[in-house]
């Protein structure tokens, strides 16, 4: 159920909370420029109006997932800083200084599947309209890249240690007895499994890992002979058997049991030649450098088959058709989407100089794009997704796209801020010597 509205106008004895903060930070600005009315509007439908316990406002939920992503946090240490941070306070829609968490870190999980993608969707948008005309460029580069999921790197003797582990919290949850549980000779086959790379290990390690295949081989069948046809272990014990079957050189293998849909992308990387996740698409003005389409592709296509969703999600994000895309040579084979052309380096044809001059600036100024794509990683948290499933996957990039953009205009409202004080600075130096200067002509005068 929605939250009843309070009093929010009712002043403290000496001064109200806005009046105590800095009116020229950066985080107080952006509040002020939000209009958080079009996200209460929006997610409203969300909840009921006559049952359940009130909820949040909606205002404050959104507001720790932008500072989530701005500030790089999880969702435990944005709840506990909120308590610390008067401005974060602020940006969430309080009017006075609260001593005690929002709300629990979980409920931050729950808020996101309530919205959903579309409502994510939104944020993104927003935090594109923010930047006003530096959004409206009539260009764009686009490019690709990884964000790696939050699991282990993935081998086939870790898959089958994790089934073995698994079937056994199967059976403890079910009170199913096996007829044999392996578990001191598990702990034995792990020990020789270690410095395979010596000469003498090698083939002790390499029967061991044929060993602990076998074994959980047999508990999977084990326990699809003790368990129901209709049990809800269905699915986990049709992805144990996928795992145990499938081989090395095999294509769509599955690198984790809490992730299935995870990808192996390679990407050229001389220091990471394998990168375990999903790929995106991030779309970025060719002068300005805001960020007009972030979006998760699902599997691992040729770089020119994402160009379709990703230009789709930046018309629909700006309303508005890009004249031209400036790419890389790996999305060779694609030269119109949706009325945007797309430039790719030595496949169009110039007629004159000033035309070829022109390209050659515009290919350089593709590779502005990669340190960006580096910040959003870095800065806002699209180097690791910790978020589960592939729904989620989308939430992250856009999130971290969103974040980025509203880090960019706080960072020009710091700047211009610089520069008025530098400005100011130089005005009052030229007057203080001015006014010396005609003090010296008044004495002079008067000596004469």
């Amino acid at each position: 159920m929605l939250s009843r509205k309070h009093d929010s106008d009712q002043m403290s004895f000496y001064s109200t909370f806005e009046e105590q903060l800095n009116h020229k930070h950066s985080l107080y600005i952006l509040a002020n420029q939000v209009r958080w009315q079009i996200f209460e509007e929006a997610f409203g439908k969300h909840y009921s109006q006559t049952w359940g316990a009130p909820a949040k406002p909606i205002r404050l939920m959104v507001g720790l997932l932008i500072l989530k992503h701005l500030r790089n946090l999880s969702d435990e240490s944005v709840v506990g800083q909120w308590v610390e941070n008067a401005y974060y306070q602020y940006f969430c829609g309080e009017k006075v200084f609260a001593a005690k968490e929002p709300c629990v870190p979980t409920e931050l999980v729950e808020f996101r599947k309530r919205i959903g993608e579309e409502g994510i969707e939104l944020i993104l948008q927003k935090s594109i309209h923010i930047n006003g005309k530096d959004a409206q460029d009539k260009d764009g580069l686009i490019d690709t890249t990884v964000q790696e999921k939050n699991i282990t790197f993935p081998t086939d003797t870790k898959l089958h240690k994790k089934i073995i582990k698994r079937c056994k919290e199967i059976v403890s949850k079910e009170n199913i007895e096996l007829r044999q549980s392996y578990t001191k000779t598990v702990k034995k086959l792990s020990m020789e499994q270690r410095f395979r790379h010596h000469p003498k290990n090698y083939k002790k390690a390499v029967k061991a890992d044929r060993r602990i295949k076998t074994i959980a081989g047999r508990l999977v069948r084990d326990l699809e002979r003790k368990l129901p046809p209709s049990t809800k272990y269905q699915t986990d014990l049709e992805l144990f058997k996928k795992v145990l079957m499938q081989k090395r050189h095999d294509t769509q293998k599955i690198y984790s049991l809490h992730e299935p849909h995870v990808q192996c992308i390679s990407k050229g990387k001389e220091h990471k030649k394998y990168e375990f996740g999903s790929k995106v698409s991030i779309i970025n003005t060719k002068d300005t450098g805001v960020i007009i389409g972030a979006i998760n592709i699902t599997k691992n296509d040729y770089d020119a088959h994402t160009l379709l969703p990703a230009i789709e999600q930046q018309q629909r994000l700006t309303g508005h058709v890009l004249k031209n895309e400036i790419v890389d040579r790996g999305y060779r084979g694609i030269k119109n989407v949706l009325g945007t052309n797309i430039l790719i380096p030595n496949s169009v044809k110039a007629k004159t100089t000033y035309q070829k001059n022109k390209l050659r600036k515009a290919f350089r100024r593709r590779a502005s794009i990669e340190p960006r794509i580096g910040h959003i990683k870095s800065d806002h948290r699209l180097s690791r997704n910790f978020y589960k499933e592939m729904v989620d996957d989308n939430i992250n990039v856009m999130l971290a796209a969103a974040a980025m953009n509203f880090k960019r205009m706080m960072n020009k409202w710091k700047q211009q801020r610089f520069i008025f004080v530098d400005s100011l600075s130089k005005l009052l130096i030229e007057f203080f010597s001015l006014n010396i200067y005609f003090k010296k002509l008044l004495v002079r005068k008067i000596t004469f």
